[in-house]
């Protein structure tokens, strides 16, 4: 094993396995990777997973030219057009996670009005949970109330007290047109 090898491997491991764990770990790991971070964006896509790209493919290619005969001269040719692609299909990667991303933000406030329904009783003066359709998604969120509200029953939500909904019952819709069973 020659000493480009070592570094090729090197690359293609390292720059793989931080930029794996970028892309499973972005919330936790991205931070780990800030100090990285140069202060701008590239259409949006942060630089650190693209320059983890490059080192990857960097790797491989400088591998792949190893393993052709090409020397070290060519191999690190390979390598940096290899990783230039590499760099490419990370940006457009991350290009696309990104948009798939929702841009819909809302606060507990915004939920003032909407209807809900109760997954688990709640209790006079003590908590329960409510699901809620808002903003394109179902939430399950706590919820209290004055008085006590049973499971299933539909709720007005009526204001917010810190991280919970504050919700009231919603007052029932009569059947006009059921038949009542004699």
């Amino acid at each position: 094993m020659t000493t480009p090898d070592v570094v090729f491997g090197v690359c293609l491991l390292l720059g793989g396995a931080l930029l794996l764990a970028t892309l499973i770990f972005d919330d936790i790991f991205g931070g780990l990777l800030g100090a990285i971070h140069l202060g701008f964006d590239v259409a949006g896509v942060s630089p650190t997973p693209m320059l983890l790209g490059f080192i990857a493919m960097f790797g491989a290619g400088g591998l792949f030219g190893q393993s052709l005969g090409l020397g070290s001269g060519g191999a690190t040719l390979a390598g940096i057009g290899a990783g230039v692609f590499g760099s490419g299909l990370v940006f457009g990667a991350f290009k696309l996670l990104r948009q798939a991303e929702s841009t819909d933000t809302f606060s507990l406030q915004d939920m003032i009005g909407s209807t809900a329904r109760v997954s688990v009783g709640i209790p006079a003066h003590h908590f329960g949970s409510v699901l809620i359709s808002f903003a394109g998604a179902t939430h399950n969120l706590t919820a209290t109330a004055d008085v006590e509200i049973s499971a299933g029953r539909e709720v007005k939500v009526v204001g917010v007290a810190g991280t919970n909904l504050v919700v009231a019952a919603a007052p029932a819709v009569p059947n006009e047109g059921a038949k009542a069973d004699a």
